[in-house]
């Protein structure tokens, strides 16, 4: 059981309170990896896509040979439920979670049709945009060919926690991620941005990192307010040549990134305007 933190958890038809246990050790998602999640976000009495993330989760299943035993309008309504229990005060982080119980033909296969669901809702502050640091690491992100980048999966997510780790030790607090070819692909948790010359430019998706649900948010509102946006590939030089760096995500949405290495950034007038336009777009 979770401590100190506000957790609501729907298992099987019912609402519990905490982090209710709902994975034996036996389940194939707890021993071969076959797990998928999603992270939307509820605030100030909104909840920005969170259709789009409740599909994600039910795509990601796919990609991952699951079959969803909720679609993704059903999750959806079911997350609404959950965040109705909690003060529209408490900023939530809302995680939509799928796993195979039993192994198909090879135990190394998950069985489709045992796919499980889960849905927790926690409580999470959302980050004041005062910014983070990055540097690099020995890290990079898969292929496509090496590993289901195409899906938000569980077993991707160790590989980020080594970057973070080695980010750490430099005494920094996130890591910029590369693709296998040496590019800019996105921090260890979050997509990336920077701002040259007023021009807004993040990493094409090449396969080896998710397309974001609030990077593609971003990317519309900033074209839609007349800023010049690229989808290009990005090499360290160059990202450390911005004039910004930001950063968007789920988790916190849209914050400066104000070091990278031994170079300081100032929070700019594109992230603040990215900030500013996702924050308008979220409580229309």
């Amino acid at each position: 059981m979770t401590t100190g933190m506000m957790i609501w958890t729907w298992y099987e038809g019912t609402w519990h309170q905490g982090n209710f246990p709902v994975m034996g050790a036996s389940d194939h998602g707890a021993w071969l990896g076959s797990s998928v999640f999603d992270g939307a976000r509820a605030f100030e009495g909104t909840a920005p896509d969170l259709d789009l993330h409740c599909k994600r989760v039910v795509d990601s299943a796919g990609v991952m040979g699951l079959n969803a035993p909720m679609d993704a309008e059903e999750i959806t309504e079911l997350a609404r439920e959950g965040i109705g229990k909690v003060s529209k005060d408490t900023a939530l982080y809302i995680r939509p979670l799928m796993w195979a119980r039993g192994g198909g033909p090879s135990m190394v296969i998950p069985d489709p049709d045992s796919t499980a669901f889960a849905l927790s809702l926690e409580a999470r502050p959302m980050a004041e945009p005062t910014g983070f640091s990055i540097t690099t690491t020995p890290y990079s992100r898969p292929m496509n060919s090496m590993a289901p980048t195409d899906a938000k999966a569980g077993c991707l997510y160790p590989n980020n926690a080594r970057m973070l780790r080695a980010a750490f030790a430099k005494g920094f607090d996130n890591a910029v991620s590369l693709d296998p070819l040496g590019n800019v692909a996105e921090t260890a948790t979050s997509n990336i941005w920077m701002v040259k010359d007023g021009v807004a430019l993040t990493p094409v998706p090449n396969g080896t990192f998710l397309n974001g649900i609030t990077r593609k948010r971003v990317l519309k509102l900033l074209r839609e307010d007349g800023i010049e946006v690229h989808e290009t590939t990005i090499t360290l030089d160059q990202l450390r040549d911005a004039d910004e760096i930001f950063s968007t995500g789920n988790a916190q949405k849209v914050v400066p990134i104000t070091r990278f290495d031994d170079r300081e950034y100032a929070y700019g007038p594109i992230a603040k305007r990215a900030r500013a336009l996702y924050w308008e777009f979220s409580h229309q």
